[in-house]
């Protein structure tokens, strides 16, 4: 990690969040500005503060440091990948994003991700870490999940996006195929999640205070019960990693095709991949204030395994 040095006076009345203000004032990530707050890396008026949350109060002084990612030896290439946009203005990108595209580069991978799909053609926010590796990106995806996702062009619409996306304004709808029959018509499952002890490429519900984990909380309700499987609706109350693929193996009902969370339970010669897919959007305009939705049409792959299932709405 680079380090910067900081030292700012708050001088607004109106009062600001510290890992807002602090985006703002930099230009950094709001995850690598609270990796520095929870470090204890910053202080305020001389005295340490944990807290990312803080209201700044008029007059305030800022000191400390700031962790940074070191920046990429070699640049983001643009490719000319096609992307499905549903809604576009000067502000944001609404997209629906195909499965198998991996949202963003990381480690060693540069080519072939919607963040690559995207550069050349639209001007997007740079609110991100110093690597460039996600320009614009409000929230992700994981690869073989389909579905609608926000993309900010301006500053100002990622700041609004993000902070909707932390106090659940932003609201997001998937539906999911998952494996076995619900007794019940609704519920919810609040367990907290965090990295697999054992396997790193997984996450896991983790109950042992010993071991970091975060608060996650998802609400499903079955649309249509079949043999063996149901369509759910499902919603997030928290995003974390895999949340929604983690939750559901958790409750005995992994989703279908799912070869990481679901494993033998799960295989199915239909579709390979996990049937799930980010089927609405509903988010307050930055710009506008108005408060606005989208709907995203199952793809080919999951009608074709409903069908299979003699789903009775695609009959």
């Amino acid at each position: 990690m680079h380090e910067i040095n900081i030292e700012v006076k708050f001088e607004d009345s109106s009062g600001k969040r510290l890992d807002v203000f602090l985006c703002e004032h930099t230009g950094q990530t709001r995850s690598l500005i609270q990796q520095s707050i929870r470090k204890g890396l910053l202080t305020i008026n001389k005295t340490v503060t944990v807290k990312t949350g803080y209201n700044l109060e008029k007059n305030d002084l800022i000191e400390g440091k700031l962790e940074l990612r070191p920046p990429m030896n070699e640049p983001i290439k643009a490719e000319n990948i096609p992307l499905k946009i549903v809604f576009e203005d000067e502000h944001l990108l609404v997209i629906n994003k195909d499965a198998g595209l991996i949202v963003h580069p990381a480690g060693n991978l540069r080519e072939g991700t919607l963040v690559n799909a995207l550069l050349g053609k639209y001007a997007l926010s740079n609110l991100n870490d110093e690597s460039g590796f996600r320009p614009g990106i409000i929230h992700r995806l994981d690869k073989d999940t389909s579905g609608l996702m926000l993309v900010a062009k301006t500053n100002q619409a990622h700041l609004s996006l993000s902070k909707q996306l932390a106090d659940r304004s932003l609201k997001r709808t998937y539906w999911a195929l998952a494996v076995g029959t619900f007794k019940e018509e609704s519920g919810s499952i609040n367990a907290p999640i965090g990295r697999h002890p054992l396997e790193r490429k997984k996450m896991a519900v983790i109950q042992d205070l010993r071991r970091k984990s975060r608060h996650a909380k998802t609400h499903w309700e079955v649309i249509e019960q079949y043999d063996k499987v149901a369509l759910l609706k499902v919603n997030l109350e928290t995003g974390r990693t895999h949340q929604i693929r983690v939750h559901l193996d958790y409750i005995h009902h992994p989703i279908l095709g799912d070869p990481l969370y679901g494993g033998k339970k799960s295989k199915t010669h239909l579709i390979n991949r996990q049937c799930l897919h980010a089927k609405e959007i509903q988010f307050i305009h930055p710009v506008s204030d108005e408060l606005i939705s989208f709907t995203s049409d199952l793809p080919a792959d999951f009608l074709q395994v409903l069908k299979a299932f003699n789903c009775s709405m695609y009959l």
